[in-house]
């Protein structure tokens, strides 16, 4: 498709060239192209419209050299056309991302040329002073000179966005008389300059673009430990296949954490200033019946740790996930390898708490342990009971004497006469019976069980403390798990994938190919959260790489960014519908031919969206359908020409070409009865079967009559700049799809052919 492209821009008599007049300079356009096209999401979605006519300069492997095309464009500025007419109609994320990278790249050249006392500085001092004054609105007083009028020179170093928050941290706390709270709010200042710089300039680039804005956000968060990483390291981001791409802004020091003071653990530890795992975002939807447009740009990506992102509105969890190979989002949880977000959530919930539980409850756990334990302490307080009665008893048995030898005094006699020892040697003598032998045994019996008994006693309290360490870690564990659960949500929305076109269940979408997030048009603004979560390194561990994030937030009209989009503002005459002049002008030269490029696709899908809308209401944002509308006998005393109903005499033709082709056209009417005279007997049947108003009819003839001209206008332009065997393709395909079509009134429908037109 390209040829098409190449030969279609020399053709003067259709196609305007006069040059770009967006404010940016040489060196900066030159940047902007340079990001552009070493961006593949930037370069597959406004690459085009960037027009380079200079030498290619190429490397040995045959790549461009974007540094040396830079200076070909710097000094011969002529060598670059920027189309933002067409680039204002591509999707806003699109624009702000290309923006912030813009912003991102001046804010570092400047503060590099600051820190090393560069002699081009002077050009950046007014930007300069307008980020320090954002930076003196919150630095505290230990950070600034003694004037108090500006920064300390040493917080040039701390600005320095190649150092990791742990080495910012390290810089603050060698400044005299700096206490940790003076450090974090330190870092906390330089974050809102930064974000406050950034958004500001960002908003600048992106209407110098062409993009049309009347709520916009820009906002860097950061998530981890603040160490060094390898993304920090490299300072680079990765292309669609994974590939890491040099070139670009080197900037990951200038996305801010969610910063506060540790508690310590011990007494005599000092609190320090570290980040969390996550940030939180808030945000407020647009309102006045605009679509909320947000964009994500991942940056310090980790491919072994999936990045997570959570929209969360009204109770209802929006999820985002990074792909195993790209940086780019989804709602798509798939991850090949690495960890993520949910497998610490379940390794934390279904290992280490369900451990601690079985060890507590379980059928060998504490609770089991303790009560059979207790059982059998019980049951030794019982024997000691009766052992120590038995004892007692035997305190009060009666002495006995006997006549007979006891069986000691025999066993001595018989060894006494084996040794020789006459047999008078042992007398008969009378043998007493003490019962010490029973009462020995009883009282070894009771010292027994009295340690057996102390034992159990130990042993039990010894238990229960487990049992109370355990619950409190599972506490502890409980406590994280809910904050993880929290931060993804408790109702997950579903959704539906159609070529990359991602569809919530409440009809909030989003765009893989251009990493666009909408919540639908709404008359009401309503509070949201953008979360960003690091990966812990394990399920409990409270360290984690870092991962960067750029979210913008943009409103817009619906159907903002379709690719052709003529407005026909009270053109037609009174209860007429006819069209004498062209509908399609220079200004629309490149969506012509991106409509016939896509017609050239087999691939693509072709259709036609027509509807006589019949009376239309403002809605604060655009001309809409009044499905409530009461018909007028006369205009009121302004007459016809009062805007409120001017702007309700209003038709659209669109042509949508992201991923199928779609020719959409809507016709509206003012609320006052229409005269128009219809002679169509068919037309006029189905007006009486399905009570149509003159109004109802007219808008239908109107989007009838738009369709026929804008036919007739692109089967003559396809044959003019089209080859011919492409022409016949485009007009015949054209053609067979508008034979088709049906003007849709109300629930019912008529055949374009039909109107007679």
């Amino acid at each position: 498709m390209i040829r098409i492209f190449t030969s279609f821009i020399f053709l003067l008599h259709f196609v305007s060239f006069s040059q770009d007049h967006i404010a940016l300079n040489p060196e900066e356009r030159a940047y902007l192209f340079h990001i552009v096209k070493k961006s593949p999401i930037l370069d597959q979605t406004i690459g085009r419209y960037f027009e380079y006519y200079g030498p290619k300069v190429s490397f040995a492997n045959g790549d461009m050299n974007f540094d040396s095309v830079e200076m070909v464009i710097i000094n011969q500025p002529e060598m670059l056309m920027i189309r933002h007419q067409e680039i204002a109609k591509s999707t806003k994320g699109i624009i702000a991302e290309a923006s912030n990278k813009m912003a991102i790249w001046e804010l570092n050249k400047m503060l590099l040329a600051k820190r090393v006392k560069d002699v081009d500085f002077q050009k950046y001092q007014p930007k300069y002073d307008k980020f320090e004054g954002f930076l003196l609105q919150k630095l505290p007083s230990k950070c600034l000179e003694e004037t108090g009028a500006k920064p300390n020179s040493r917080m040039d170093n701390v600005l320095n966005p190649g150092l990791s928050l742990d080495d910012k941290i390290a810089q603050l706390s060698s400044f005299r008389g700096m206490t940790r709270t003076d450090e974090l709010l330190a870092l906390k200042a330089i974050n809102f300059a930064v974000n406050t710089y950034v958004e500001e300039r960002a908003l600048e680039i992106y209407k110098a673009l062409g993009g049309e804005a009347t709520v916009f956000r820009n906002v860097l968060t950061a998530a981890g430990d603040g160490s060094i990483t390898s993304g920090l390291l490299d300072e680079r981001e990765k292309d669609e296949k994974g590939r890491w791409n040099k070139g670009l802004p080197k900037a990951i020091g200038f996305f801010p954490y969610n910063l506060k003071l540790s508690t310590p653990v011990k007494k005599k530890e000092e609190p320090k200033v570290v980040s969390e795992n996550y940030s939180i975002t808030d945000f407020f939807t647009v309102g006045n019946n605009r679509a909320t447009n947000l964009h994500f740009d991942v940056w310090g990506y980790n491919s072994d740790k999936q990045t997570t992102v959570v929209i969360e509105k009204n109770g209802k969890s929006y999820h985002l996930f990074g792909s195993g190979e790209t940086r780019f989002l989804s709602p798509d949880s798939s991850f090949s390898k690495g960890q993520t977000f949910q497998s610490i959530i379940n390794e934390l919930e279904f290992e280490k708490i369900a451990a601690i539980t079985e060890k507590i409850e379980g059928k060998r756990g504490y609770d089991y342990q303790i009560e059979d334990y207790g059982k059998k302490r019980d049951d030794t307080e019982l024997k000691i009971e009766k052992a120590e009665k038995a004892y007692s008893d035997l305190g009060y048995s009666p002495i006995t004497t006997s006549s007979k030898a006891s069986r000691k005094t025999k066993k001595k006699k018989k060894i006494a006469l084996k040794a020789g020892a006459g047999a008078d040697t042992y007398k008969r003598t009378p043998t007493t019976n003490a019962n010490k032998k029973e009462k020995k045994k009883l009282e070894n019996s009771v010292v027994g069980l009295y340690e057996r008994y102390d034992w159990y006693k130990l042993k039990i309290k010894e238990l229960e403390q487990e049992k109370i360490d355990a619950i409190d870690l599972r506490a502890r564990y409980q406590l994280k798990l809910d904050g993880y659960k929290r931060l993804m949500g408790h109702r997950w929305m579903t959704y539906k994938e159609k070529d990359g076109l991602y569809t919530f269940e409440d009809s909030t979408t989003f765009d893989m190919f251009t990493q666009e997030f909408q919540f639908q048009a709404s008359d009401k603004k309503d509070q949201f959260e953008v979360k960003l979560i690091a990966i812990p390194f394990s399920a409990l561990s409270d360290e984690a790489d870092e991962v960067m994030l750029h979210t913008s937030l943009i409103d817009s009209k619906p159907n903002y960014n379709a690719r052709l989009q003529i407005a026909f503002n009270d053109e037609f005459k009174s209860d007429a519908w006819d069209i004498s002049k062209s509908i399609i002008h220079s200004d629309d030269s490149v969506a012509v031919l991106q409509f016939f490029e896509s017609l050239l696709d087999k691939e693509k899908d072709f259709s036609v969206v027509a509807r006589g809308e019949g009376i239309g209401i403002w809605n604060g944002a655009q001309t809409v359908k009044n499905s409530e509308a009461a018909e007028l006998s006369a205009y009121p005393a302004l007459g016809k020409m009062d805007s409120t109903f001017q702007r309700l005499r209003f038709s659209e033709l669109l042509v949508h070409l992201e991923r199928d082709i779609v020719i959409e056209v809507n016709s509206f009417t003012d609320p006052v009865k229409s005269g128009v005279e219809i002679k169509n007997s068919k037309i006029l049947d189905l007006k009486n079967q399905y009570n149509w108003t003159s109004n109802d009819v007219l808008s239908a003839y109107r989007t009838a009559s738009i369709l026929l001209k804008f036919k007739d206008e692109i089967n003559l332009l396809a044959g003019k700049y089209l080859n011919r065997e492409d022409a016949k393709i485009v007009i015949d395909k054209f053609n067979r799809t508008l034979a088709k079509a049906k003007v849709s009134i109300g629930p019912a429908s008529v055949k374009l052919g039909d109107f007679g037109i």
